[in-house]
């Protein structure tokens, strides 16, 4: 049992390691003011953009070197490529890989592609690959249009109200579906310079399902909507040509892009290109030179190395950066504070969006993910951003509580009809589309998570309102939503822990007692699962395989999350003293954690991430609430 002494030697520890992180926190912040940590995915992401860049005719020596450098870093010794560190091999993004390098110049019968292409053929080849992959593969003859999923333009006409409209999928599915809308109807083939075609088995489509299934119903739909593709309606397609081609040119964002992301950048570069936008037009200029601000270059031994953000995070990390130093005890009136809140200040977003086609009369506010993303803010940074900015000394409170009312207010008025909160829109809960073929890869639809209702509520919990409607509907959907075991599924971040680190707090802040059966079962689900060393980590593979739940390497941001949910709980013993320790002993002598781990989530089972900032900001809340209850 730990002495008196002993539980005051780890709060010093603590304390010093807090403010070392904090300090190492504060460095690495902007002259502008934000926080922005790189965020880390897999090569489909730079073989990708070699492909695009192929297709409309740019791709230049250097730019290929240098990114084939980087994916031949990543294969691993079996000669696969994964979708995270430590994940098993996958079949499309080896595909994809094999390809950049193939246009690279790698033999096909050199060690490495050797190794790759027996893989690929063992595990169904081309023809067990996604839709996505497929899709590149057709861009350039090495797969046949014929034999993929068509979604046709006309699309864009539904309705609404009607189903598989383009509201019916999530933000970052429309922006994709529409443009390649385009895409499958024009059918292009353009060279790719080499031939991928040893990576086919030969194997015939699998024999259609039952027509009294969903698979065989929609299968038997493709059949007939392929048969159209042959001889559309011209006035109608040309009509639904336009017009997707206007909801593209609006959507865009003031850096080039398209949501903020690849898929939809991407593939609305390909579908103008493809209308006869030159490259040198307004539109597009702009959205090709800006993923160059996505592009991250480093020199290695081997030589230089490129690769591409999916996506950046600057609004997300500064708002975790300036809780993690508000909980560090770094004054609210602190110079790089302000700076930080004036920036998110600045950030609010003041315009209607797609989320408005759900909420006409919800007057506008919140914050995106990203630099640029107007068309589309979310509820979780939101929620974020308010309950950092509120907690701010800052010269012009008037100012900060407008934006915060506004903020709330936006929020609140997003909640869904079952009490729960998506990210991106309201009541995004119809699943119908998730039946298609071209469904494959990741999540299309944005239902209420577990992770975002829970920031939600706390923060309308620290706005006083935890009495309102709307916070007691989100609670219920909670206690709702808490899996038998005691933990809540997390949707954002890896994963049961996410989700558990994530709702705890806000059920505590939200007044429900400590002693609440809720509140013990997720208390006892994580002291359950604390790995021999004092810290937790949760595998990606939990995702897909039940017995990973709560199973995995300890890592300094899951480890944060499990205590943050323990401290919020009241609870101080021995699981709390040992995750402590953890974080203590395995901080750097900089103040910051190392993390290869992928603990954030984008699509759950196909698309993971690694947010470079999570191995610090967390451990600094963590350690922060520690320190700030050892005071008590």
């Amino acid at each position: 049992m730990s002495t008196g002494t002993d539980v005051e030697s780890l709060a010093e520890r603590a304390r010093s390691a807090t403010q070392l992180a904090a300090k190492h926190l504060l460095s690495l912040q902007s002259d502008a003011g934000w926080w922005k940590g790189e965020l880390e995915t897999n090569v489909t992401m730079d073989a990708e953009d070699l492909m695009l860049r192929r297709f409309l005719g740019i791709l230049d020596a250097d730019t290929l070197a240098d990114a084939a450098r980087w994916i031949r870093s990543q294969q691993r010794d079996d000669g696969t490529w994964t979708n995270f560190l430590g994940g098993p091999a996958d079949l499309s993004t080896t595909v994809e890989a094999y390809t950049a390098l193939r246009m690279a110049g790698d033999a096909a019968d050199t060690e490495h592609m050797r190794r790759a292409r027996e893989y690929i053929l063992d595990s169904g080849g081309l023809e067990a690959t996604r839709v996505f992959t497929r899709i590149w593969l057709a861009l350039f003859g090495e797969w046949s249009w014929d034999d993929l999923p068509v979604l046709p333009p006309e699309m864009i006409f539904l309705p609404s109200w009607f189903p598989l409209n383009v509201y019916d999928w999530a933000c970052w599915a429309r922006q994709t579906v529409v443009p390649l809308t385009i895409v499958s109807a024009l059918r292009p083939r353009r060279e790719l310079g080499v031939s991928v075609a040893e990576l086919r088995t030969g194997r015939p489509a699998p024999p259609m399902a039952s027509p009294l299934t969903w698979d065989g119903a929609f299968q038997r739909l493709d059949r007939v909507l392929h048969r159209y593709e042959r001889a559309p309606v011209r006035g109608l397609r040309r009509l639904a040509v336009r017009r997707a081609e206007r909801w593209i040119v609006e959507r865009q964002e003031a850096d080039g892009c398209w949501g903020g992301i690849q898929p939809p950048w991407v593939y609305s570069i390909l579908a103008l290109h493809l209308l006869g936008y030159s490259l040198d037009h307004p539109v597009l200029a702009k959205a090709v030179s800006g993923l160059d601000g996505f592009t991250i270059r480093e020199q290695t031994e081997d030589g230089v190395v490129r690769r591409l953000e999916a996506c950046q995070s600057p609004v997300w990390d500064t708002g975790l950066a300036l809780t993690a130093l508000l909980d560090a005890g770094v004054p609210a009136d602190d110079p790089a504070l302000l700076r930080a809140g004036d920036w998110l200040l600045g950030e609010e977003i003041t315009i209607r969006g797609d989320w408005a086609v759900r909420r006409p009369k919800l007057a506008p506010s919140g914050w995106a993910f990203e630099f640029a993303n107007d068309w589309y803010p979310d509820t979780d940074d939101t929620a974020e951003i308010v309950l950092a900015l509120r907690q701010l000394a800052h010269p012009d409170p008037g100012r900060v509580r407008g934006a915060v009312d506004r903020a709330v207010a936006w929020v609140t008025g997003m909640q869904s009809r079952d009490g729960g909160w998506g990210a991106f829109d309201a009541d995004n809960t119809r699943t119908l589309c998730e039946k298609l073929p071209f469904c494959d890869f990741g999540a299309v639809i944005d239902p209420p998570s577990a992770d975002v209702t829970a920031h939600v509520v706390e923060m309308l919990a620290a706005e006083g309102r935890a009495g309102s409607e709307a916070a007691r509907r989100g609670v219920r959907w909670l206690l709702d939503h808490q899996e038998r075991d005691g933990s809540w599924f997390g949707r954002w971040g890896a994963n049961h822990v996410y989700g558990t680190g994530a709702v705890v707090p806000a059920l505590v802040a939200a007044g429900l007692p400590r002693s609440h059966a809720a509140i013990r079962g997720a208390v006892g689900w994580l002291v359950a699962h604390q790995n021999r060393d004092g810290g937790w980590g949760e595998d990606l593979r939990s995702y897909d395989d039940p017995q990973w739940i709560g199973q995995g390497e300890s890592t300094a941001s899951q480890t944060a999350w499990a205590l943050l949910a323990l401290l919020a709980a009241g609870e101080r013993g021995d699981a709390v003293r040992r995750g402590v320790a953890w974080l203590v002993d395995t901080q750097n002598a900089d103040g910051s954690w190392d993390e290869p781990q992928f603990t954030g989530t984008g699509f759950p089972g196909d698309f993971y991430i690694n947010y470079h900032l999570y191995r610090l900001v967390f451990p600094v809340t963590a350690l922060g609430r520690f320190v700030g209850a050892a005071d008590d």
